[in-house]
């Protein structure tokens, strides 16, 4: 097996064959594996064929939006995706979030601050930490990011995993936005509260009175265990 075999595998979507083409590039030049896809139907079926480490997504496609295809695919897939887009307001950004997304490059961007936002969003994927955090019915594998109910798995994004082993590092202790966002890519504000009200529709019973993971006024969020 060649490093090359070993290296994360992306699939950059995009209906813009230069861009597409370009990405494949500069991407393969920094030691990537890359597949492309034309369109949200394009990129399921390769799905269907290959593991992904990554996906690029840009969100003004023909058809199935990347914003729908990213929707789409959070039911099923844990993969990371990074979504690209030429619309750069907060509110773009929370609805990129919101819809599953790891994270959000508008455009134009630097190609270096491409490279960052991968290696940081590949980073929070693999495995980190160690030992196990219960709470209610669940249990937390630190280690490898697994969340189990009942000896179920609960799929999450890998930008709700960051969030949740921050918090799990530190049961009981109130953890800032600020800090939050600084240690998962989250952002800050907005952002961070987007990736802790998908958690809490995960893991409470009733995630407008949550048992787990509350709000502490003035300081942040926590997570209680039992």
């Amino acid at each position: 097996m060649t490093l090359l075999d070993e290296a994360p595998h992306i699939l950059v979507v995009d209906d813009d064959t230069r861009l597409r083409d370009l990405l494949r590039k500069y991407l393969m030049d920094n030691g990537y594996r890359v597949t492309t896809a034309r369109d949200a139907a394009d990129a399921r079926a390769r799905l269907e064929g290959l593991l992904f480490d990554l996906l690029v997504v840009d969100v003004m496609m023909p058809g199935e939006s990347g914003l729908e295809l990213t929707e789409s695919l959070r039911r099923t897939h844990r993969v990371p995706i990074l979504m690209l887009t030429a619309m750069g307001e907060p509110d773009d950004r929370i609805a990129g979030l919101e819809s599953g997304a790891d994270d959000y490059l508008p455009k134009p961007f630097e190609p270096r601050e491409l490279l960052l936002r991968i290696g940081s969003i590949l980073r929070r994927s693999r495995t980190d930490g160690d030992g196990q955090v219960t709470f209610g019915a669940f249990s937390f594998d630190l280690r490898t990011g697994m969340l189990r109910r009942a000896g179920e798995i609960v799929r999450l994004t890998s930008g709700e995993t960051a969030v949740l082993k921050v918090l799990a590092r530190s049961p009981g202790l109130a953890v800032s936005r600020d800090e939050l966002g600084r240690g998962t890519n989250a952002g800050v504000g907005r952002a961070v509260d987007v990736q802790i009200t998908r958690l809490r529709r995960k893991i409470e019973d009733d995630p407008k009175a949550p048992r787990h993971l509350q709000t502490v006024r003035g300081e942040g969020y926590v997570l209680w265990t039992d």
